[in-house]
């Protein structure tokens, strides 16, 4: 089993999208012919380019227009083929893509178009080479993987074989188990990708909006296991048309296709036990048990106006390392750590971007086995942090964004850290907070189906569809994820001028924007939180209007929430209660929640609101500046 990127996936000239998919650990690449045409090398300096890089070319593609067609454009057709198996020849690839005829004059016919193609395997086993055909979405009149086999199956020909494409199959609704029917000797190739369920043309979707296994909303599991049950075991290569994409960081979507693949074949192998076995075994995805702690990196006059932030929602020092320069700060079941050192991983999250939160720890049943799933999806897991004698060894990962998530067993030792470590002393009842409800995540637009990915893939986890939250900036696009204890929202931002944008414009892209804490009585919370001198974002009365109008709450409920200043969201499992502490100037902000009967949300029609207030209290203000 190879695992291949197709060149056109990537962003860069022809040499950056190689070195890139040599550095992410792919085994091959496949080269579309624009990246051909476009370099200055010649395709037999290309070859050895490639094999200089430690890659095979997998796949030449695509030759279009070739089927069906009457002549003169026939003859003209197999002369295009010979060029391009000249070209091959110099590559040192052997297997040229064959996409169904979209061309006007093209006829259809099956017996027709297997005609053509056994002569163009003809041809291509003269050379040595081989021909994949691949029945396009929208072609002229081969459209259906189906039908591409039946073509394939009737020319008869060992040098010609199917391509499959998990995108042509799912976005038309083809039951993907006809693919179980295919001998598996005769799929030559196999693309992957993936692409959120949208309404419109298929050929702009596929243009625009394809994006790597398991990213968006298709039944790729589905697709792979029908293809592995064939004995399929040669080549799975995204091939991925993406305006995103075209513009990201080449290295990123490289690393991103690997992950995605090896993800992908785990969880076929684990929906379908008897399937073989294509790559290595790799740890289950776990749950998460809960958010263990947080951690701060911040220093010098900023650690007071943290913890004057801190007091101020009732959390209380409960804590000191016994080596390091971290105070532990707690409030119910809620750990916050705020580390001041002068070296380490916090030090350079201060120093590359202020006040902020560098680590998430969190709870697994088994921490060994989800770290070792990590590493076997490229994640790194080096923390280089420096242990004093008796302290304990977490096991950490590199996330994206530059932060770390720390994995902790849920057990007994979970307990024992805070002896061990840190020299504790009780604290008061605080305001009533009880636990992390989520954390919210902020990150570029364009960024935000790669931490979606390392999310799902890394735990056992589910994904709401992508949201539009309205910004008066702008529009920043969410999206929740959940794996047990945890909840995540992702808010891509796709300019700086949305609340967002401007977050990670300030922090110099800072991952974490806010904390929502649980409490299971929000108006006495709300009390206390005022005793601590707590600053609430306020709403205008033009919302507490609306909320009567909307849901029919009686008046005394909602004079109550405007006092408090509280956001109210109900659907048809339950109530949710917000209420949000002002934004700190460089946009971090906390957030209070009380979830009532079976609501699972996170107040999605209350964040245009909330948003627009934040705005009108950070107006004018900006990060300070050390």
């Amino acid at each position: 089993m190879k695992l291949s990127l197709a060149t056109v996936s990537i962003a860069g000239d022809l040499r950056q999208k190689l070195e890139a998919i040599a550095a992410a650990g792919l085994d091959g690449v496949e080269i579309f012919e624009q990246d051909l045409i476009a370099s200055d090398a010649s395709p037999r300096d290309i070859g050895r380019m490639v094999r200089d890089y430690g890659l095979e070319i997998t796949l030449f593609q695509p030759f279009r227009d070739f089927e069906g067609l009457p002549e003169p454009l026939r003859s003209r057709a197999f002369a295009r083929a010979e060029h391009k198996f000249d070209l091959m020849g110099e590559l040192g690839c052997d297997l040229m893509l064959v996409c169904s005829n979209l061309h006007p004059a093209a006829r259809g016919g099956v017996d027709r178009c297997a005609a053509d193609l056994h002569e163009l395997g003809e041809r291509a086993a003269r050379r040595g080479l081989r021909v994949g055909y691949e029945a396009l979405a929208w072609g002229r009149h081969v459209n259906d993987h189906r039908d591409a086999w039946e073509i394939v199956r009737r020319a008869d020909h060992p040098a010609l074989g199917l391509v499959l494409d998990s995108f042509h199959t799912l976005a038309r609704g083809i039951d993907v188990d006809t693919i179980r029917r295919i001998p598996g000797d005769r799929i030559f190739y196999v693309h992957l990708a993936d692409a959120p369920r949208i309404d419109m043309d298929l050929l702009y979707l596929s243009r625009h909006f394809r994006c790597m296994p398991l990213e968006g909303e298709l039944d790729v599991t589905g697709f792979a296991r029908a293809v592995l049950a064939t004995g399929y075991d040669h080549v799975f290569s995204p091939e991925i048309f993406n305006d995103q994409f075209r513009g990201g960081v080449a290295g990123v979507i490289a690393h991103d296709a690997l992950r995605s693949l090896k993800a992908l074949l785990d969880a076929a192998r684990r929906a379908e036990p008897d399937l073989p076995q294509p790559l290595p075994v790799m740890p289950a995805p776990q749950q998460v048990q809960d958010v263990a702690f947080l951690e701060f990196a911040t220093s010098g006059d900023e650690e007071q106006d943290l913890g004057a932030f801190l007091s101020r929602a009732g959390f209380e020092q409960a804590g000191q390392h016994v080596s390091k320069s971290v105070a532990l700060w707690r409030q119910g079941g809620i750990n916050i750590l705020v580390n001041t050192e002068s070296k380490g991983h916090a030090h350079l999250t201060w120093v590359n971007h202020g006040t902020s939160i560098s680590e998430i720890a969190l709870q697994l049943p088994d921490a060994a086995q989800a770290q070792a799933r990590a590493r076997e999806l490229g994640a790194d897991a080096n923390d280089g942090t420096e242990h004093g004698p008796g302290e304990l060894s977490i096991p950490a990962l590199h996330s994206l964004g530059g932060g770390l998530l720390r994995l902790l067993d849920d057990g007994p030792e979970l307990g024992r850290i805070w002896h061990r470590d840190f020299d504790v002393r009780p604290v008061a009842g605080g305001a009533g907070l009880t636990r992390i409800d989520h954390i919210g995540q902020t990150m570029a637009y364009d960024e935000m189906l790669s931490w979606s990915l390392y999310y799902t893939t890394l735990f056992q986890a589910q994904k709401s569809p992508i949201v539009d939250v309205i910004d008066p900036g702008g529009v920043v696009r969410s999206q929740a994820i959940k794996s047990g204890g945890l909840r995540l929202t992702l808010n891509g931002a796709d300019t700086h001028r949305t609340f967002a944008g401007r977050f990670i414009q300030d922090s110099l892209g800072a991952s974490v924007q806010h904390v929502a804490f649980a409490t299971d009585d929000i108006f006495g919370t709300s009390a206390k939180l005022a005793a601590c001198g707590f600053e609430r974002l306020r709403l205008g009365a033009n919302y507490y209007a609306d909320l009567k109008a909307r849901f029919g709450l009686p008046q005394e409920l909602v004079d109550r929430l405007e006092r408090e200043s509280i956001l109210y969201d109900e659907d048809e499992g339950g109530s949710f209660f917000q209420l949000f502490s002002t934004p700190r100037k460089d946009g971090l902000f906390f957030e209070i929640v009380q979830r009532d009967g079976r609501y699972d949300g996170y107040g999605a029609p209350n964040a245009p609101y909330r948003i627009a207030a934040q705005r009108r209290v950070t107006r004018g203000q900006g990060m300070p500046q050390r």
